[in-house]
């Protein structure tokens, strides 16, 4: 569904973890990137992640490439010096070189580090530049994630890869300005039972919720293994005021209402501060299985 968005709305370029995912949504953009796989066969519209020297011959000859160099999050990528060592030996063993990326590591927070992040990949791009004419290679360039894309009002590279912001989640620290996002994702759940919890009856597993007085309770279609943090357990409730009873199950949590379809959250990062986490963290963890639909 967001990828067809993304197309309708103009977005060119697409940026995946695995070529399974690039193979459902390559009808959509003219260039795929994988982040994680090695190519199992050549396509004009993939392009695939190198991040370490040794990873070069592992290729198959044609594929088509993007050079990652590590910058400063010192997780992926070839180090500065080996750029010229990276170009020699992905000419030697038939690729083609389409692209080189880094990655920010602090650019949602208030410090110096987005500043010389980007400092040292503009200072690659020229040296890039000039070894890939001299393979008869053209490059584009990308650093920005979503919190870099929004740090600067100019965009000095060919593509950004923006993620959380694309769902309406993107948090910026203060001091850092966060353009007026709406989140896209609600995640809703259906009724199975109905019951009256009487008062000093407890629910669930370890009966950590004692109710104080009698009330209506429903448990949901949804638990832990559809991505509902269990760490939210009797802490939370959804945007309309209504509490989370006791601990989250596998396949369902108890909710204090009898409604036949009772929304979870409206805005993944309202869920994500109860448990401490992100919300790109619990938009992650849903279940793919879940059904998906446009209102």
């Amino acid at each position: 569904l967001i990828a067809q968005a993304c197309a309708e709305y103009g977005v060119k370029q697409a940026v995946v973890c695995s070529e399974h995912e690039a193979l459902e949504i390559i009808d959509f953009f003219e260039n795929i990137l994988i982040l994680g796989d090695r190519p199992s066969h050549l396509n004009p519209k993939l392009s695939y992640t190198i991040n370490t020297l040794e990873e070069i011959e592992k290729c198959m000859s044609g594929a088509r490439v993007e050079l990652k160099v590590d910058t400063g999050m010192h997780r992926n990528g070839i180090a500065p010096s080996e750029l010229e060592e990276a170009f020699e030996r992905m000419a030697a063993q038939g690729l083609v070189c389409i692209g080189i990326m880094s990655h920010l590591r602090s650019a949602d927070a208030l410090s110096s580090e987005w500043f010389w992040q980007r400092r040292t990949f503009d200072s690659l791009k020229a040296r890039a530049s000039a070894l890939a004419a001299s393979k008869g290679w053209k490059l584009r360039f990308h650093l920005s994630n979503s919190a870099g894309t929004f740090r600067s009002s100019e965009c000095t590279d060919d593509m950004v890869r923006v993620g959380i912001a694309l769902y309406g989640c993107l948090e910026m620290p203060k001091g850092l300005i966060t353009p007026p996002f709406k989140p896209v994702l609600s995640l809703w759940g259906n009724k199975i039972a109905t019951r009256i919890l009487k008062k000093g009856e407890r629910i669930g597993y370890n009966g950590i919720y004692e109710a104080p007085e009698d009330e209506v309770v429903s448990t949901y279609d949804l638990g832990y293994a559809n991505g509902l943090d269990r760490l939210a357990s009797n802490r939370y409730s959804t945007p309309h005021g209504i509490a989370l009873r006791g601990r989250i199950s596998m396949d369902n949590a108890v909710f204090a209402s009898d409604v036949e379809e009772l929304l979870i959250f409206d805005n993944a990062n309202d869920y994500a501060q109860v448990v401490g986490t992100i919300g790109y963290e619990i938009l992650a963890c849903l279940d793919k299985g879940l059904k998906r639909e446009w209102r």
